[in-house]
């Protein structure tokens, strides 16, 4: 059956009672780091039930209900903030798994504001043994060519990550930067004198060729995020971020997210062939993302130009000074409904 929209609720707020969307799976988020910046505000919300968010394009609010969440999709470069708050996610009974981004950029300096890698890797370790390896997925993401930086540099970078990373998660997802399809990345990287440039299919075959010789060591489950090419000979799969396969494996108790999914045990093993070709029969395909994204639906609750990493190569950020500025109305304001921007 296809997907008919998130049920409607009432909602109580300041100016009153407001009718606010319910769903299932909220994302956290793609156009910003909640985890990182906004972890505290996010707590606030979810205590109290609702976020207001803005669409990006036509600027018209919409409020967000947690009433019926299940489960929510972290995004992040930093979670040390958000660490504190696991055991109150917890006790809320709502369902979670991280991605959790850790690149090598640090010589580059393309993510001038994420914490030092080995912080990073440290912070990944804590939250993996706090909350499972199952639930905090590795992402190296963009994969980036510069005229110092070619294949095999890249590959060393993410063999030392790994090996760091090795037992403290089950998953990898890669991602080859896309600078001519996002006005915004291509601007920010010229601006900053950056000499980025994508990957073609032989640097592509080249880079995941070597993926998988050192994924023999790992023995990681390693997928692609929003890539047309076919990588499966390199044993590389399509990925989905919001992944309801993986909401199965993970929360298939949950039987309010199950029947969501339309997932049901006595019908298919979730492991064999059967199982994946009958989840393709369930349209929850996020037709809201690009074609070549795989994610199911989900409710995203960020704002774009609110996150102070400010990576070069981000597209959800249109300048340096517009994010300072949003970050300056922010202070002590955690308990608004909407991120200030």
């Amino acid at each position: 059956m296809a997907f008919q929209g998130w049920d409607k609720v009432q909602i109580n707020t300041p100016i009153g009672k407001v009718e606010a969307v319910a769903p299932i799976i909220i994302s956290a988020s793609r156009s910003t780091d909640i985890a990182a910046f906004h972890s505290e505000w996010f707590m606030n919300r979810l205590k109290e039930g609702y976020v207001k968010w803005y669409n990006p394009f036509n600027r018209k609010p919409q409020y967000v209900s947690f009433d019926k969440c299940r489960a929510i999709v972290f995004w992040t470069k930093n979670a040390q903030p958000i660490l504190k708050y696991i055991p109150e996610i917890d006790k809320m009974g709502i369902n979670y798994y991280f991605t959790f981004t850790v690149n090598d950029y640090e010589k580059e300096g393309l993510e001038p504001n994420v914490p030092p890698l080995e912080e990073r890797i440290d912070t990944f370790r804590e939250l993996s043994s706090v909350v499972g390896k199952e639930k905090v997925i590795w992402r190296f993401d963009p994969l980036i060519l510069t005229d110092n930086l070619n294949v095999d540099n890249l590959i060393e970078k993410v063999s030392l990550v790994g090996e760091k990373l090795q037992g403290f998660t089950e998953k990898l997802v890669i991602s080859f930067v896309d600078i001519k399809e996002y006005s915004k990345v291509d601007r920010n990287l010229r601006n900053s004198n950056f000499d980025c440039r994508e990957f073609d299919d032989i640097s592509k075959v080249e880079f995941a060729t070597k993926l998988q010789n050192i994924n023999r060591k790992w023995n990681l489950e390693i997928a692609t995020c929003s890539e047309d090419c076919d990588l499966s000979r390199y044993s590389i799969k399509k990925n989905k971020c919001v992944d309801d396969t993986l909401l199965i494996k993970l929360f298939k108790d949950d039987k309010k997210l199950m029947a969501f999914l339309e997932y049901k045990e006595e019908e298919f093993s979730l492991f064999d062939e059967t199982e994946k070709q009958k989840r393709e029969l369930i349209n929850l395909k996020d037709k809201g993302q690009r074609m070549s994204c795989g994610c199911i639906f989900s409710k995203d609750i960020g704002q774009y130009n609110t996150c102070m990493h400010l990576c070069t190569y981000c597209y959800a950020n249109h300048s340096e000074n517009i994010v300072k500025n949003n970050f300056s109305k922010l202070k002590l304001r955690t308990s608004e409904s909407i991120i200030p921007c």
